[in-house]
């Protein structure tokens, strides 16, 4: 049997990088690589273990005997351990037996720069490569004509496994069918992007996908890398973003994994009130240690690089950010100022966001943070986190809680509405309706709405043209642009019979023509988080539970007028003040037939009077359908 021959990746200069936290490319050296060492074919081998006191590699071409092929570690302190094993093959599964310098313990691990991944519940990693012959090229060029913040940003988030099912035996599909089926689904509903829930390889189906064990490998539960590679290649094809949910926040402690690699705290901070989590009984990354930095980083940039990824949605930022969050008193430790903000936390996401945006045009990074952390959307010169958007968790509370209510008491509570036009440009916002917000007895986002099942529906068409209006880019999870009945099931497909049904179809269409209106008004994206880009008209009619705003584009041409209804009750003739002379139509309405709605609308064309109204010189007298957005243009 081959033994392991001495060879190297690395130069001194990697090394170098390695230690000082700089190196992000990391993947190009440490895992396993097919490579050719004097004409003979075979793989090299590396792993970072510096508590080993000895490391070999087992697997099916050794019949998993230990010490059979044992690497050797690098002088120069990096604690490193390579080789190169000839005749290793594309396919064969592996581990890293490591005998461990602390106690003699023994730990057997999956590679955690493994490209590929045995399918769960086997733990293995799999010899692969990254061979791809991409065909998007034309998208890779253009891509910040589609990525940048003035432009349409829609989001449909998707969980592949539960996005659809076969019927026979409940099975997943593939990427590659993912590729034909999601692919036309999103492209006829107009998304601009596709956010998938963490799709690198994890154990544990009830995560979600949340809990990663395998940070370089797409999941083996749809297929191989290059079948990944496929589905992203076509979604491409069809003009449609990518953005890729990634988890630097935590990992789990399962014994394939990164806890405990080598017999030490190797990724995970020592002290468990920095290296545990108590809500996920997960264990939490070492941001201060300058080889982690290196590695999430290096994971960062290795799916923008080698999965053509356009963005990156950071999850759970904020259990990143606060030393106490999630912990009672005594069970953390201020920083050195005396606060509870993570300050290696802090230092490593100004890091990562300006190695993505320094070496990659045209992509986004978006942080699911939770509190009034500032900042978060602000570049890193000026003392921001350097992140592009930032997830608007306020505004989806306030939103939801106030479309729970019965109408009659909603004119009480316009304030939840209105509230978030106070902050609203502080940060990049993106206004998500997520995952999140459909699981644990939650209901799903039509179970919530009030009234009967006319009202529920015209409830939920009311909600997402407010959202699409609303300043901001927009998230919407799957199931929920058909108005979904039930809570979302992981284990099982959506519910598409329900498109059978012509109140869910018609939700369907609405929010087709509702990423049509957003991709095709200039004012409802170019300056999406400016203020200059938006304008009350009038926020005060409690009375009536209606408000209308403007929308501003860079042309005033393109100026769009919305007008808000959050009652059944249909309003004539109701005058609002507008801003000039002309004539007003109507572009949309959500309480349109082929929505599932009453029909109720405006006369084509309304003339703007000289009669002051709302503090303006102009004015004109609307019809209000029930529980309805109408949008209008000047003309």
């Amino acid at each position: 049997m081959s033994k392991v021959i001495s060879h190297s990746l690395f130069t001194d200069f990697d090394i170098d990088l390695f230690k000082s936290g700089k190196h992000f490319r990391l993947y190009e050296k440490l895992g396993a690589h097919l490579i050719k060492v004097d004409g003979v074919d075979g793989v090299y081998f590396a792993v970072w273990a510096p508590t080993a006191h000895s490391v070999s590699v087992v697997g099916d071409f050794n019949f998993w005997t230990q010490g059979e092929h044992q690497l050797a570690v690098r002088w120069d302190s990096s604690g490193i351990w390579e080789g190169f094993i000839p005749n290793v093959k594309k396919g064969t599964t592996y581990k890293y037996k490591i005998y461990s310098n602390n106690g003699g313990i023994v730990t057997e691990k999956a590679d955690p720069f493994a490209f590929y991944c045995e399918k769960p519940p086997h733990t293995a990693s799999v010899v692969w490569d990254l061979e791809y012959q991409w065909k998007d090229k034309n998208w890779m060029e253009t891509r910040q004509n589609h990525n940048g913040l003035d432009k349409p940003y829609s989001v449909y988030e998707v969980h592949l496994g539960s996005w659809k099912r076969h019927t026979d035996g409940n099975r997943f599909l593939t990427y590659v069918e993912f590729a034909e089926d999601l692919v036309n689904y999103v492209k006829e509903t107009g998304f601009t992007h596709v956010e998938f829930m963490p799709i690198m390889e994890y154990p544990y189906d009830p995560s979600w996908g949340y809990q990663l064990v395998g940070y370089f490998a797409p999941t083996s539960r749809f297929g191989n890398p290059q079948e990944f590679m496929h589905l992203v290649d076509k979604l491409h094809e069809e003009g449609i973003g990518v953005i890729l949910d990634w988890v630097p926040s935590h990992f789990p402690d399962d014994a394939h994994g990164l806890g405990f690699f080598d017999g030490s705290n190797l990724f995970e901070h020592p002290d468990r009130r920095k290296g545990y989590h108590p809500d996920w009984k997960s264990l939490v990354f070492n941001y201060g240690r300058n080889e982690v930095r290196s590695f999430l980083i290096s994971n960062a940039l290795f799916w923008l690089h080698h999965y053509h990824a356009d963005g990156l949605r950071v999850d759970a930022v904020a259990s990143m950010l606060y030393l106490d969050y999630s912990r009672e008193e005594g069970e953390w430790e201020p920083n050195i100022y005396g606060g509870r903000e993570n300050l290696d936390t802090i230092s490593f996401l100004k890091e990562f966001n300006e190695a993505v945006y320094l070496n990659y045009e045209g992509v986004q990074t978006i942080a699911e943070e939770s509190t009034s952390f500032p900042m978060v959307s602000r570049p890193t010169s000026i003392g921001g986190l350097g992140f592009g958007m930032k997830w608007m968790m306020g505004w989806m509370h306030d939103t939801l809680e106030y479309f729970q209510k019965d109408t009659v008491y909603r004119k009480y509570h316009q304030n939840d509405l209105t509230f978030s036009m106070t902050y609203t440009f502080s940060e990049n916002f993106m206004l998500p309706l997520s995952h999140d917000e459909v699981v644990y007895g939650k209901k799903s986002i039509a179970g919530r709405m009030p009234g009967d099942e006319w009202q529920k529906f015209a409830n939920l068409r009311l909600l997402y043209g407010y959202m699409f209006m609303h300043p901001g880019t927009k998230l919407l999870f799957m199931g929920s642009e058909f108005g979904q009945s039930s809570e979302w099931n992981f284990e099982g497909s959506l519910d598409w019979h329900l498109l059978q049904y012509p109140y869910h179809e018609g939700v369907k269409k609405l929010i087709t023509d509702l990423n049509k209106l957003y991709k095709t008004q200039p004012a409802l994206h170019e300056k999406q988080f400016s203020a200059d880009g938006f304008e009350w008209i009038n926020y005060s009619d409690h009375q009536n539970a209606v408000m209308s705003f403007i929308r501003k584009g860079r042309d005033p041409k393109d100026d769009v007028i919305v007008v808000c209804n959050f009652t059944q009750i249909v309003r004539f003739n109701y005058r609002i003040g507008l801003p000039k002379k002309g004539k007003l139509i109507e572009i949309f309405n959500s309480d349109a037939l082929n929505y599932g709605g009453s029909g109720v609308s405006n006369a084509k064309n309304i003339a703007i009077e000289a009669m002051p109204y709302d503090g303006r010189d102009y004015s004109a007298e609307l019809l209000l359908p029930p529980l309805s957005v109408t949008v209008f243009k000047i003309s």
